[in-house]
């Protein structure tokens, strides 16, 4: 009797053990399944722009938050004010969260190397968008910027039969800004149109109101045919600057972008906001997402890809679909 109970106690030791075995490998594969202890780590993708005063950094903010959630990726977006050293640390704690992707809208081509740098060390793909960026980023997302300098200025030199006086408002010191200079002033360079006064107008409505005022005290009533700003929250700002001198039937004003608010100005009767090389800003960050992840998971991807730009004149806007 007693050598039949020892024989039952053995059996239901051995049934004991291997269930607590088939337990535990259970859970091992379920945790190995699902990332250590369930908490597999999330895309994350993060932006930071020049400013989200500008709607055209707020519809790139957008278009990564769609792209993000076609992902199921968390995003961040950050806005460095056109201030180098904060973008620098934007990038600085993009890297310490160890997010996946950085999207990178330099404030300055040059001077945001070293944060790029310091990104690819850590093998973390960095794609600039809208502008250029050294450091040795691993591809370039950009409207052709040279095309909306060239549009606007063939734009200009048609209005003005190739011959006047204009003004042009430049921007921060990033290559998209001065391929827009480059291909305006490339187009208006065998023409007889003289440029009287350039000045930096830093990207912004206000900071372009206070350069405009500036110029139109500089140069007298009458001898201003054309404007040409880097953006359309300068050229907003340069007719606002236009008005309150009561110089409105002097000049027109050509920007770049195709803003919202560039499309409202140049709807209202009288306005002298005349044409926009109109960009997506939207489809080129949705597409710097793409090339992201294709640089995340090892693929080849072209170094620079150029995404088309129209002009946008006050009779094509019935037409124009906009942001």
């Amino acid at each position: 009797m007693k050598r039949n109970v020892k024989r039952l106690v053995s059996i239901l030791l051995v049934l004991v053990i291997g269930l607590i075995t088939a337990c535990s490998n259970s859970n091992q594969s379920s945790e190995s399944a699902s990332g250590e202890g369930g908490n597999e780590k999330k895309l994350t993708i993060a932006l930071t722009v020049g400013t989200l005063a500008n709607p055209f950094f707020l519809s790139m903010s957008k278009g990564v938050e769609d792209a993000g959630k076609e992902l199921g990726a968390e995003v961040i977006v950050e806005s460095a004010e056109y201030d180098l050293a904060k973008q620098t640390s934007q990038i600085e704690n993009f890297i310490t969260k160890k997010v996946d992707i950085i999207l990178l809208n330099a404030v300055d081509t040059k001077g945001i190397a070293a944060a790029v740098q310091q990104a690819k060390a850590e093998g973390i793909p960095v794609i600039a968008v809208d502008t250029n960026a050294e450091g040795g980023v691993d591809a370039t997302v950009t409207s052709d910027n040279y095309q909306a300098g060239k549009l606007a200025g063939e734009y200009v030199v048609e209005q003005l039969g190739g011959k006047g006086n204009i003004a042009i408002i430049d921007g921060p010191p990033v290559s998209a800004v001065t391929d827009r200079i480059k291909g305006f002033e490339d187009v208006i360079k065998d023409s007889e149109i003289k440029v009287v006064a350039k000045q930096n107008g830093e990207g912004n409505r206000e900071k372009a109101l206070t350069v405009m005022e500036s110029i139109l005290q500089a140069n007298p009533s009458g001898t201003i045919d054309a404007v040409f700003a880097i953006n359309d929250p300068e050229a907003i700002g340069v007719e606002i600057a236009q008005e309150q001198a009561g110089r409105k039937d002097e000049f027109f004003i050509v920007g770049v972008d195709g803003a919202p608010e560039a499309t409202e100005a140049m709807a209202k009767d009288g306005s002298t906001f005349t044409a926009t090389s109109a960009q997506s800003p939207s489809d080129m960050v949705k597409k710097a997402v793409e090339i992201g992840m294709k640089v995340k998971n090892g693929e080849d991807v072209e170094e620079l890809i150029k995404v088309p730009v129209e002009l946008v004149t006050q009779e094509s806007l019935d037409s124009y679909k906009g942001w």
